[in-house]
């Protein structure tokens, strides 16, 4: 990845319900009533930028998209 801004994209037809990315990045992921994925923030603070790469990293479904740059 190259460096700047990172956003976060989804994808709710690839989400399984598994719960990691809103365990590893609870400011950033939720669950709706259903299970799958909600983005709470899509750009998210640099603070946040580690636990949303592990929550990428530790999706089963490959679910979370993660972008750099301007």
């Amino acid at each position: 990845m190259t460096d700047g801004p990172l956003r976060v994209g989804v994808d709710r037809r690839l989400c399984c319900g598994a719960g990691m990315c809103a365990l590893l990045a609870p400011e950033v992921f939720d669950q709706c009533e259903e299970g799958f994925v909600l983005l709470l923030d899509p750009g998210p603070p640099a603070a946040a930028y580690a636990s949303v790469r592990e929550a990428a990293d530790q999706c089963p479904c490959s679910a979370i998209t993660l972008h750099t740059g301007d």
